[in-house]
Formats: structure tokens, sequence, C-alpha cells
């Protein structure tokens, strides 16, 4: 266990998973971890865990060798000004998970030359099951591997293009909720076919995660996965086409692109 201390200010749902995560995989202790929000009550659960807790962001952010914001857009201005004064390029790094806002923003802020890291990771963050995408242009190779081996202890981390993160939001921070609802989906269907929803439920999340890890494991395609289940004139085949007839792959890439072009609108 690393004794790497690390503020998260902005106890929203973001700013706990992150948390919670970080307890889980014991990258650092519980007691290295301090989370702000003004309201203490909503993360008192945190300190039960032997988690810090406090409303003083500046406090945190000095005490700390990495500060994650985990803010809503809006508040970035004041939160950057109000801890600027604490930052040490020597010491710390500065990580911002808030949608929408660039490096360049940040740094003309704090004014000072913070490695600083752009992450997007996502609420299975909570469970270590994150997919986190991240990108810097001043930190240090050895900084780079670092925050990466971070994240890599809460799912699966990776280094992409600045002009990426918006599109990364929308694959991997936006696609919970599109996977969920087609467990949701897929639940639903169960039920129809004479499952309880609980049972129907069990069989769905549990098919989507196979599904998934054979991909994450296997490297392989999805078709190359379809391809295995479906022998003609079979079950399988039947459902995917009448899927398709429907517009289940139109559907999604569209909702994919909705949530694309609303990001970039609020971005401007």
């Amino acid at each position: 266990m690393k004794n790497i201390k690390i503020s998260i200010i902005g106890g929203g749902n973001l700013g706990v998973s992150i948390a919670e995560g970080l307890i889980k995989s014991g990258y650092t202790a519980p007691e290295n971890i301090t989370v702000t929000r003004r309201r203490l009550h909503l993360i008192a659960h945190l300190k039960e865990k032997g988690v810090h807790i406090t409303d003083n962001n500046i406090e945190a952010a000095a005490n700390s060798d990495i500060v994650i914001l985990a803010i809503k857009p809006h508040q970035i201005k004041n939160v950057a000004l109000e801890i600027k004064s604490t930052l040490d390029p020597a010491r710390h790094i500065l990580i911002s998970v808030v949608t929408g806002v660039s490096i360049r923003e940040i740094q003309e802020i704090v004014e000072k030359d913070v490695p600083l890291f752009l992450a997007m990771p996502n609420t299975a963050i909570a469970i270590q099951e994150s997919m986190t995408c991240i990108a810097t242009n001043n930190a240090a190779e050895e900084q780079r591997q670092m925050i990466l081996g971070l994240f890599d202890q809460l799912g699966k981390a990776i280094l992409i293009n600045e002009e990426l993160m918006e599109a990364a939001t929308v694959l991997g921070a936006c696609g919970i909720a599109y996977a969920l609802r087609f467990i949701r989906a897929s639940s639903q269907g169960g039920i129809e076919i004479g499952f309880s929803s609980k049972v129907a439920q069990i069989i769905a999340a549990q098919t989507v995660k196979g599904a998934a890890g054979l991909l994450i494991e296997g490297g392989q395609h999805p078709e190359y996965e379809i391809d295995k289940v479906t022998t003609p004139q079979g079950c399988t085949i039947a459902g995917l086409n009448e899927m398709e007839h429907q517009g289940f792959s139109s559907a999604l890439i569209k909702g994919i692109m909705a949530s694309y072009n609303k990001i970039q609108n609020i971005a401007k």
C-alpha cells in the first residue's frame, strides 16, 4: 500500500465513487484520502471508513500529493482560484474529472505549471471496474505512469489525446447508462418469456458481463463472438435480425451521436 495523499474536491456521486474505489483497491490508506463537500452529512459514511472529510478545499489541497477536482463545470473557476495558492508544481499533481473544461482553461486559472491531467472515469470506479480515459500535455513520463497506475487500480485506464475527451465522456461515462438501459430492456424481455424480474435481471446482467469479458480477455471483434452463437436458422440469428429490422444498432449509434452533440454544445 502506498502513502500517497489524495484529496477529492467535490463529494458528489463521482467524487464519492472515486473515494470508494480507492479504498477497495488499497492504492493508499483510507486516512490518506480526503473528500470535501459543503454539506458534510452527505458524505459521513466515508468518515466511518477512515476517510477524512472536510468542507475546507484549501486545507484539503494543501495536505495532499494528488488533487482531484470532481465538481460541476460552473464551479471550476471559483474552486481553482480558491486552491491555486496552495498548489506547488514540485509536489502536487492536479487531476480534473470535470466535463467540458480543457487543460488550457484550468492552467489559465491556476497560473502555475502544475502537472495537470484530465480524466474521464465512469461510476463503475466505485467497484474498480471503471473505463477511464486520461489526457495531459505537461506531465513527465513518470507522472503519466503514476496516474495511469492509479486509475488502473480502479478498472482500466488509457491515455488519449485531449481532443477526444468529449468523445470519451460519451462512450465511457454516458456508456454506463446505455449498457444499463440494455440490461433493463433485456430483463423486461425475460419477464415476457416467463422469468421473475429478479431472476431476469441476474441473467441479463451476468450475460452482459460475460460478453464484455470475452472481448476484453480474448481481444476478438464482437462479430467473431456473435458468429459462435448464430447457427443456421437458429433462434439467435432470428432475434438479432429482428432487432436490426427495428433499428437496434442505428438507435444506439444515433443515441451516442445525440449525447456527443449535446456535450459539444455545452462546451461552447
